[in-house]
């Protein structure tokens, strides 16, 4: 190989190609400021959307626990006592303790269960 040959593969462009040129002579791209304002726009909106979940998430969770969690807990526990009760009777004297109507013993339980909420 000589020198002449190994010259003939050089491209000899006049000036190095500068990046900036390229970027800017491109007019679908949009410039970097303009994206940057549209982007936080979105993450205006995200925020706000996130926000307003949390939000609501806080009240299903206070309404969880300062009303349907202390009912639940309030009649399961009546029931438990009444039940409790029943067994104590029947084990200390010689009585029998019959529910004569469920639906009724449920009812009762439930109403009394919401009368101090």
């Amino acid at each position: 190989m000589s020198l002449s040959d190994s010259q003939s593969y050089v491209l000899d462009s006049g000036s190095p190609p500068n990046a900036d040129d390229d970027l800017s002579s491109v007019d679908s791209l949009p410039d970097s400021a303009e994206s940057d304002d549209i982007d936080s726009d979105d993450d205006l909106d995200e925020s706000d959307a996130e926000r307003e979940w949390k939000e609501s998430l806080q009240q299903l969770e206070l309404l969880l626990t300062m009303v349907v969690v202390p009912y639940i807990g309030k009649y399961f526990g009546r029931k438990c006592a009444y039940w409790g009760w029943a067994k104590f009777m029947e084990w200390k004297y010689p009585v029998e303790v019959v529910v004569t109507s469920k639906k009724a013993f449920r009812t009762a339980g439930a109403v009394e269960a919401a009368a101090t909420l």
